[in-house]
């Protein structure tokens, strides 16, 4: 509930006073790894757990349910899936008729109550839960599980190297995958990382259990811990679904499937890798329903807007989307490519491997073991009479030389390189082998990016910056350039004469985020536009810093700048900000 509203009802009640309030507040705040303020107020005897249930019940008009005192038949509480209880702590506990009873941390959550209702074609009837009674509804979900797994896996409770009798490893591995318990946790996994929208699943095998986690807005999260026995069983499936050799266990693998279900599909990646303790299996979730956003929506502001716009409009010539894997590279090419698709134009594109469909585009993948390469692949692009053409990835010379070539002879060419800054793109072209002249003919513009956890618009509070934090900053960045530039975009005047006299934002956590603050992700961008002066340093081989100077004296925002205009606007925080920037 809110967090206001929870206060005014404990002055209200008397419990507490203004004073104990803001120093519990302070005191919060400056603690390393912060409690959620309710679970704060019960650890400090502020009031019990009870009390607290109470006087939230009352005010919600939620009735509190105590699941240490009831049976909970097991197809009731299977009607959660395990890791949708755990991280949005809800409990499926009693059904009557066509009517859900869930008890729930957060009573509010429509989300959750809107998922389970689409769900199981039911209407949910809430009940507030604490703390104690939360743990014990979820701990009946292991024991279960457990009990279920050891019973019809009584074959796999062997070590991986014996055989049943009767039965090849090969054909082994085929029924485990095929036994009920295995399908449905691993159709819960890819359930929940959907609902979620997650972008990977990490399945790790430990000596004694399998952990499961999931990178959520960029950073992974526990989800649940699997017994052992079911290891090799659940790798099996997911290896039956991705069509890879079930009985290689020594060998990486890579494979890829879909599932469709509800109004969504998705295309999901498979890469196995053999470890100490089994088979790692990572999977990479591609939303091929997802709509193409907008330069806006992706968090470009009005002025890198326009740099874009101007430049993809020119006739020919390369644009360049540089930062490490994961930074939404892949994301800004599809938005750009989209921009341009139209019946006039011929698109083309060669990937590794085609991460989104793109309807009239003709999308090739390379396949290395039959010699379609990129720069193989590029070559026969270019007999396809295309217009624009899109290259995964500029890797080696011969790519680089053919895409300059292509962007020489009338073509638009967009592609992706591997460097930290806009402007060390262009020294790295030059490593690669790539002529000076080429280089500043043909690229007209390079985008650097990294992807900046949004705050959560529930939990969004103002945070100021105090001078031990100025100083910290001051160690990472050039902190004199900033003000000139949020003067410049009209976010601060000139008579601010220090950093420290704006606001900035943080997420305090809450239900709707799961106590992290955050809630979604966005780009923060730097574009340098080879302009003549640039092009003449390009020709004369300087560094990317001497290029980077110039880029900055003819306007350009820099990646960290564009990151504290978005702290300025409550989008993202200046911890987000430093985390992005040391990648």
């Amino acid at each position: 509930m809110d967090k206001q509203e929870l206060n005014t009802a404990l002055k209200q009640k008397k419990i507490i006073n203004e004073g104990k309030l803001a120093t519990l507040e302070k005191e919060l705040a400056q603690a390393k790894n912060s409690s959620p303020w309710e679970d704060f107020l019960v650890e400090k005897k502020v009031i019990n757990e009870t009390d607290l249930l109470n006087l939230k019940s009352g005010l919600l008009a939620v009735p509190v349910v105590d699941l240490t005192a009831l049976q909970i038949p097991q197809e009731v509480l299977n009607l959660v899936p395990e890791p949708i209880a755990h991280r949005h702590k809800v409990i499926s506990f009693a059904k009557t008729g066509d009517l859900l009873s869930l008890a729930m941390a957060d009573p509010t959550d429509l989300q959750i109550k809107e998922f389970m209702q689409k769900k199981t074609g039911m209407k949910i009837k809430p009940f507030l839960i604490g703390r104690t009674s939360l743990d014990f509804g979820l701990s009946k979900y292991h024991s279960s599980l457990e009990k279920e797994i050891k019973h019809l896996f009584t074959p796999i409770s062997q070590p991986l190297t014996a055989k049943p009798e009767g039965l090849s490893a090969d054909d082994s591995l085929k029924k485990m995958a095929e036994e009920v318990p295995v399908i449905r946790v691993v159709d819960t996994l890819l359930e929940y990382a959907v609902f979620e929208k997650a972008s990977d699943i990490h399945i790790e095998p430990q000596e004694n259990a399998l952990t499961v986690r999931y990178r959520i807005d960029g950073v992974l999260h526990d989800v649940m811990t699997l017994p052992k026995v079911i290891q090799a069983g659940i790798v099996a499936r997911i290896k039956v679904l991705s069509n890879l050799k079930i009985d290689e266990r020594r060998l990486p693998q890579d494979g890829r499937f879909k599932i469709e279900k509800d109004g969504y599909k998705f295309s999901l990646r498979v890469s196995t890798i053999p470890i100490f303790d089994g088979e790692k299996v990572v999977i990479r979730l591609l939303d091929e329903s997802a709509k193409a956003q907008t330069l806006e929506e992706l968090g470009f502001e009005k002025e890198s807007f326009e740099i874009i716009t101007r430049n993809v409009k020119k006739p020919h010539g390369m644009l360049l989307v540089t930062g490490p894997t994961g930074s939404g590279k892949s994301t800004t090419l599809y938005t750009l490519l989209s921009m341009l698709n139209t019946k006039s134009v011929n698109i083309s594109t060669i990937e590794d491997p085609v991460e989104y469909r793109i309807v009239g585009a003709n999308q090739m993948q390379v396949n290395p073991k039959i010699g379609l390469t990129f720069d193989v692949g590029l070559r026969a692009l270019l007999r396809q009479d295309p217009n624009i053409i899109m290259i995964g990835e500029i890797r080696d010379r011969e790519t680089a030389e053919e895409a300059v070539h292509a962007a020489m002879t009338g073509h638009i060419v967009f592609s992706t390189l591997h460097t930290n800054t806009a402007a060390g793109a262009l020294p790295r072209l030059l490593d690669i082998g790539v002529e000076p002249y080429l280089i500043a003919s043909t690229v007209n513009a390079v985008l650097a990016q990294r992807l900046v956890r949004v705050i959560c618009k529930d939990c969004q509070a103002a945070a100021s910056l105090d001078d031990a934090a100025i100083e910290a900053l001051s160690k990472e960045f050039h902190l004199e350039k900033l003000l000139p530039v949020l003067v410049r975009v009209g976010l601060t005047t000139a008579k601010t004469k220090s950093i420290n006299e704006l606001k900035f934002y943080k997420g305090q956590g809450c239900d709707k985020c799961s106590h992290t603050g955050y809630k979604g992700r966005l780009g923060i961008h730097e574009i340098l536009e080879v302009t003549p002066t640039v092009a003449e340093m390009i020709m004369a081989h300087k560094s990317a810093n001497e290029i980077q100077d110039q880029g900055e004296k003819e306007g350009m925002v820099l990646m960290w700048q564009d990151g504290f205009l978005k702290a300025l606007k409550g989008i993202t925080t200046i911890d987000e900000i430093v985390r992005v920037s040391k990648e």
